[in-house]
């Protein structure tokens, strides 16, 4: 953004606002969220029959479990909601600055691929510190909030921060955008964006799940919502390199 400052017979000052990163907001239908919630409590009820993600992630926890393609919910919430607003991001990207024909994320010439979802429970003191995901895009899908995490406090939000945000020496004035999770909602966000949550205090659970989405070069119109299952996964670009190996969804 450019803003011109003018002073009383003074040449006029240009002030350029570099940078920006684009953050995409979503809202889930009443049904799928219900269908989600469903999912969440059988899951949290039998945790011992759902893959532990909490090695792998950097959040600490009460519970974080692996979700598989063929639960409930799972595939439309990838395949109508997820993946499309991923491909959503990357097109609002290129009509800001248009590549004129020019590198892999013109239409046509990349695949979206949903590697990682899992499920996320956290209660009164837990926390997940700031982190960066692996892959092309990450994001947190919001199912449940307890009624004391509001916008009057930091409590249970989400933070988006900046690369400044590090920098002793800089102004830190809008360094950390500070996000209240609303069940239903959800955000979409490059893989490499820094982000983190706040514990909370008090009763109740807060629930979300969180993804990472690969975004590989491939042949035109190459660009699938509707593949239940990907034949090969594009690589290991999950949280953590201990893992052995990247399972499509």
């Amino acid at each position: 953004m450019l803003q011109r400052c003018f002073a009383a017979d003074q040449p006029s000052v240009d002030i350029l606002d570099l940078f920006p990163r684009s953050i995409l907001r979503g809202q889930l239908p009443g049904s799928l969220l219900q269908e989600l919630l469903t999912l969440g409590e059988t899951v949290l009820a039998d945790p011992g029959a759902s893959p532990d993600a909490s090695a792998k992630l950097a959040g600490q926890l009460r519970q974080q479990r692996e979700l598989r393609p063929n639960q409930p919910g799972v595939q439309e919430l990838s395949n109508t909601h997820l993946l499309p607003a991923c491909d959503r991001w990357i097109r609002h990207v290129m009509d800001k600055q248009p590549p004129q024909g020019r590198g892999p994320w013109v239409p046509g010439r990349y695949r979206l691929q949903m590697i990682d979802l899992w499920l996320n429970c956290q209660a009164a003191g837990d926390y997940n510190p700031t982190h960066t995901h692996g892959g092309s895009f990450s994001g947190v899908i919001f199912l449940k909030v307890p009624p004391q995490i509001h916008a009057g406090s930091f409590d249970g939000q989400l933070c988006f921060h900046g690369p400044e945000d590090w920098h002793l020496q800089s102004f830190r004035t809008g360094m950390a955008h500070y996000v209240l999770p609303v069940p239903g909602e959800f955000y979409v966000f490059p893989a490499w964006q820094p982000h983190s949550v706040m514990p909370f205090r008090g009763e109740g659970e807060r629930w979300s799940l969180a993804f990472n989405v690969v975004a590989a070069p491939g042949p035109p119109n190459s660009v699938s919502f509707q593949s239940p299952v990907a034949e090969r996964p594009l690589g290991n670009v999950s949280l953590s390199s201990q893992r052995p190996e990247a399972r499509g969804f």
